[in-house]
């Protein structure tokens, strides 16, 4: 059903307080789309559907809220609805959404929890923001090797409505070392009497809660699985980190890097929609500062060559074509390698291979766009032809070096390579385009020299 038919028919039921009609239609919703109708409500609608549902689905669905819709909504809620909400929540949303609120509230909601989810909270609490200790859960099945499938398979409808994922069961001693992994399939398929260290499998990849989330990213893209172990210090097993958990930072970083390569700054989670007038200044103003000033070297490299523009003017009207070339060239190149450390489909050692291979494809596509723009000079200037060909070739491929090296650059110095915005390269890459430019072209008029 469309969003719309199910909102008009919400809000008709809320308005006529059938009760019963918002509990029936909300439940026969799945979480994720009930969550997305219940978001165009009115505060004080979505806190009595809410409160209308089962408290299982009601924390099913409040976990698809977005972070600032969920704050807005929980003092709607009364305290005893609001702990049993929390109560519900899986471990890291649990986590995620207490840590928001101010100090003294998150201790006051703390304590209000059952003494186990209490423990757990402040268990996950206590690791550091962009860690996966910060994003694991601890809602995880683990099994000791000595028993049957049959008994492994029992405790897995024991425990399934409580983890996070059944389709792995770690196996772990009684020292909680991590010895081995058994699928849901494995266990379906082995024989009932058949005991787990006999066919578990024994090579497990594992993560470590001190490691950056963008880590778990990384190994659960390049291994296929849906979950991955997480470890302590001590090599102990603590939590698992599955594929869900992790979308939401690679969410972040994809918009993070965006951000960078369009030279705005940091607007944290915050969305678009949502961001103030104070909190977009602030975060777009300070690059385009530093930028405008970065500029002022294509200017001064303008005013040396004031003899040359006076005696070919004509080479005033390919200046923005010429400028501008090289710094689409260069935010390409940008873009490409920038894309390709953050998968870490390269690495700063193949900087020289890839410098080799840049400069040959750079010299291929000014070759080609130097002969488009000579053609065009054909017809407005012909005496520049050869001019604006030469910096065709020049400045595509000072922008294409520019572009590819600086992302390296900054990874070498442990800075983001995200920072090597598409605005940063063409600013460097304009003032290298004057400079090629007017150099050419003194080098063909030699009447003219620098002042």
């Amino acid at each position: 059903m469309n969003t719309d038919v199910l909102l008009d028919r919400l809000r008709q039921h809320i308005e006529g307080q059938d009760s019963a009609e918002v509990k029936r239609l909300i439940e026969s919703l799945h979480p994720s789309v009930a969550a997305e109708v219940l978001a165009c409500l009115a505060p004080f609608e979505m806190q009595l559907a809410l409160e209308l549902m089962e408290p299982r689905l009601r924390a099913d669905v409040f976990g698809y809220f977005p972070s600032e819709l969920q704050h807005t909504i929980a003092p709607q809620l009364s305290e005893k609805v609001l702990v049993d909400l929390i109560n519900l929540l899986s471990h890291d949303e649990r986590v995620d959404f207490l840590g928001d609120f101010e100090d003294d509230k998150k201790e006051h909601l703390i304590r209000k929890l059952a003494q186990k989810e209490r423990e757990d909270v402040r268990k996950l609490d206590s690791y550091e923001d962009g860690t996966i200790g910060a994003i694991m859960t601890s809602d995880y099945v683990s099994l000791r090797p000595s028993i049957k499938a049959s008994e492994a398979l029992a405790r897995l409808r024991q425990e399934a409505p409580d983890a996070e994922t059944i389709y792995y069961a770690y196996v772990i001693n009684e020292d909680r070392n991590i010895v081995g992994v058994v699928s849901l399939k494995q266990l379906i398929l082995a024989h009932p009497d058949r005991v787990l260290e006999q066919f578990m499998k024994r090579e497990v990849i594992a993560l470590h809660t001190r490691d950056e989330a963008e880590e778990a990213v990384r190994q659960l893209h390049k291994s296929d699985l849906l979950a991955l172990p997480v470890l302590d210090r001590q090599g102990k097993m603590v939590g698992i980190v599955t594929y869900d958990d992790v979308a939401d930072v690679a969410e972040e970083e994809s918009t993070e890097d965006f951000h960078r390569m369009g030279a705005v700054g940091d607007l944290g989670t915050m969305s678009l929609r949502t961001a103030s007038f104070r909190q977009l200044l602030i975060s777009r103003l300070p690059w385009l500062l530093v930028l405008v000033v970065m500029n002022i070297p294509s200017g001064w490299g303008i005013s040396l060559f004031e003899e040359t523009i006076a005696q070919v003017p004509s080479l005033v009207f390919f200046l923005p074509l010429l400028l501008g070339s090289g710094g689409n060239a260069g935010s390409q190149a940008s873009t490409l390698m920038v894309r390709a450390l953050s998968i870490g489909d390269v690495h700063i050692n193949n900087w020289m291979a890839l410098l080799r291979k840049e400069v040959g494809i750079a010299l291929a596509l000014g070759a080609a766009m130097g002969l488009a723009v000579a053609l065009i000079a054909s017809l407005r200037a012909p005496e520049v032809m050869a001019v604006v060909g030469l910096t065709m070739v020049g400045v595509v491929l000072a922008g294409s070096l520019i572009g590819m090296s600086l992302p390296f650059l900054l990874t070498k110095f442990k800075m983001d390579p995200a920072t090597a915005s598409a605005p940063l390269v063409t600013s460097l890459a304009d003032v290298c385009g004057v400079i090629i430019y007017f150099s050419i072209a003194t080098s063909f008029f030699p009447m003219a020299t620098p002042s």
